[in-house]
C-alpha cells in the first residue's frame, strides 16, 4: 500500500532497490540499465521506476540528501514494500592519496557523526557496516572491469555539507577512510534495524586534500556507468 512518501501500490517495487541521491540520475539509470522501466512512484520529485536488469526484477529510486532523508525511504521500501536489498550508488569527496577523481569506491563501513548509531541501542555505538553477500559480490564485479581504478574501506557519512573540521578530517585520514558523502551510516543502520540488506557504491568527483579538478556535472553522468554496473551486478547475485 502507497505510505506518505512512496505512492506505488504493492508488488510495484522490486525486492532488489538501487539508490541514488539524486532524483534525475534515478530516472537516467532506469532508462541507461534497466528494460521496460515504468514510473511506479512520484511524490515531493522523488520518483522510483521498476523493470529488469538482464532479466531480473530491480527497481531504481531517488534517496534526496543526507541521512534522514534517505532514512525515510529505506524504511518505508523495506518495511513496507518488501524490498530485500538496496545499494546506494553516488558521488563521494575522497581523502586518501591514492583514491583519485573517477575511482569507485566500495563503502565496508560507514563512520558518521550522525546520532544514528548511538539511536539503535541505548549506551552502545553500533558499528555500520553493509551485507557481506553484497560486499563480496560487488568485489567480484569490480575486478571484471578492465582499468577501472576501485578501493575498498570505510567511508565517512557527514550530516553536513559545509563547515568540515580539518582536525576530524585529519583524524578520519590516519583512519584510512577512504571518502567522505553523506548518506551510507544511515542506510546501513536502516538495514541493520530492519534485517535487510544494503551497500554503498560511490565514484569519486572531487578530492578534499589534493590539487585534483573537480568533475563537471556532464563528467559525472559520463562516469557514473561503471558504478552502477557494479551496484546492480551485486544486487542480483
Amino acid at each position: 500500500m502507497p505510505t506518505p512518501h512512496i505512492s506505488a501500490e504493492t508488488g510495484q517495487v522490486a525486492p532488489l532497490v538501487l539508490m541514488p541521491g539524486d532524483p534525475r540520475r534515478a530516472e537516467k539509470i532506469a532508462k541507461d540499465f534497466l528494460d521496460d522501466a515504468a514510473l511506479v512512484s512520484d511524490v515531493r520529485g522523488i520518483q522510483c521506476f521498476t523493470g529488469t536488469y538482464d532479466g531480473t526484477p530491480m527497481s531504481v529510486m531517488a534517496s534526496g540528501m543526507g541521512l534522514p532523508s534517505l532514512s525515510i525511504y529505506a524504511t518505508e521500501l523495506y518495511s513496507v514494500y518488501g524490498v530485500e536489498r538496496i545499494v546506494r550508488v553516488g558521488t563521494c569527496g575522497a581523502l586518501l592519496e591514492e583514491v583519485q577523481v573517477r575511482d569507485v569506491v566500495i563503502a565496508s563501513a560507514a563512520h558518521t557523526n550522525s546520532s544514528v548509531p548511538s539511536l539503535l541501542v541505548p549506551y552502545a555505538t553500533v558499528a555500520l557496516a553493509p551485507s557481506p553477500y553484497l560486499l563480496r559480490a560487488a568485489m567480484n564485479a569490480a575486478e571484471t572491469h578492465e582499468g577501472l581504478r576501485w578501493h575498498v574501506g570505510p567511508v565517512y557519512a557527514s550530516d553536513h555539507f559545509y563547515g568540515g573540521d580539518p582536525a576530524t578530517t585529519q583524524k578520519l585520514i590516519a583512519l584510512g577512510t577512504k571518502a567522505v558523502e553523506m548518506e551510507a551510516a544511515g542506510l546501513y543502520a536502516v538495514a541493520l534495524a530492519q534485517g535487510k540488506e544494503a551497500l554503498t557504491v560511490l565514484t569519486v568527483s572531487d578530492h578534499l586534500t589534493s590539487e585534483s579538478p573537480e568533475l563537471t556535472s556532464a563528467e559525472r553522468e559520463d562516469c557514473y556507468r561503471s558504478m552502477v554496473a557494479i551496484a546492480a551486478s551485486a544486487l542480483r547475485s
